[in-house]
């Protein structure tokens, strides 16, 4: 039986008759998912911007409201101590020191009505980004999956992103946290938090911020030590910045509270002459003068 040999050129001809695989299928569909994938990320980096800007503006209006609950609440301390000390003395003046205390106390519930709306609105604006970012996320993880013919790359599965490092958030988003914990009154979390602005961003003005705080939450605490040093690295660390006139001034009455009168005076006389026209200062000029103490030290004399 002899053998039917096919033409060479008849192969030929009926490889390229059979079907192609659909290879510019694929690589709309790729160019496709990369355009809504670039799409999202511009639409990201928009809010993102809109975001900042919202954030600084609240941040600003949230650290003046809390620097305004701190002094109602020293002023209110002042009152109370004005009252004892006045007890025994016509009660007219007592039932107006009174007066001027309630008033100091509706201040207050004011203000902590202003900052739970301002929360309220930090909350919306971080959960309207986190779930742009988490659908950016799945639709990178879903664009960035290896192609046919494709490797994936070292700690990626198919369809899988890259195992990454955790990354600290921005700056402004972690002290903004720490600073909502603080002004609710869960100082154990906002110590945290303010713990790790200074141990990520311990340049930044914020960090300055951030000591400021943790020596308020040691104040409250009753930990005077701690505050004191929390005091010190504002004024030693960050001497520019907005908090460096209260924490001088805090500084001043823990050591006073702690019976480091010699130290309290001493720093209540710093910050008179330092921040003269502060509302600060105008606190510990009537702290020393409710002690009975001179604004500005005695000069030795010559002839002693």
């Amino acid at each position: 039986m002899r053998k039917t040999l096919i033409p060479l050129s008849a192969v030929t001809a009926l490889a390229l008759l059979l079907p192609a695989p659909p290879a510019h299928a694929v690589s709309k569909e790729m160019i496709q998912l990369q355009t809504q994938v670039q799409q999202l990320q511009d639409a990201l980096q928009h809010l993102q911007q809109s975001n900042d800007q919202q954030m600084g503006v609240l941040q600003h209006l949230v650290e003046q409201t809390a620097d305004s609950v701190n002094r109602m609440s020293q002023t209110l301390t002042t009152l109370q101590e004005q009252v004892q000390t006045q007890e025994t003395q016509g009660g007219g003046k007592v039932d107006q020191l009174s007066g001027q205390i309630q008033g100091v106390n509706d201040s207050i519930d004011e203000l902590k009505t202003r900052m739970a709306k301002l929360d309220k609105s930090l909350q919306d604006i971080q959960s309207q980004l986190q779930n742009v970012n988490a659908q950016a996320g799945g639709m990178a993880a879903g664009g960035m999956a290896a192609q046919p013919g494709q490797p994936a790359q070292p700690g990626q599965a198919m369809g899988q992103p890259g195992v990454q490092q955790p990354q600290a958030p921005p700056v402004d988003q972690l002290y903004q946290s720490a600073l909502r914990d603080y002004t609710s009154a869960r100082y154990d979390v906002a110590s945290g938090e303010l713990g790790d602005v200074i141990k990520f961003y311990p340049q930044d003005d914020l960090a300055g911020n951030a000591y400021f705080y943790l020596g308020e939450i040691a104040y409250r605490k009753g930990d005077y030590p701690t505050a004191i040093h929390n005091y010190d690295a504002v004024l030693e660390q960050f001497s520019g910045n907005p908090k460096a006139p209260a924490a001088q001034l805090r500084k001043g009455l823990a050591e006073l509270d702690s019976n480091q009168r010699d130290a309290g005076i001493r720093d209540l006389r710093a910050l008179i002459q330092r921040y003269p026209q502060t509302p600060e200062a105008a606190q510990g000029r009537s702290r020393l003068n409710g002690m009975g103490v001179r604004i500005t030290p005695e000069k030795p004399s010559a002839y002693r």
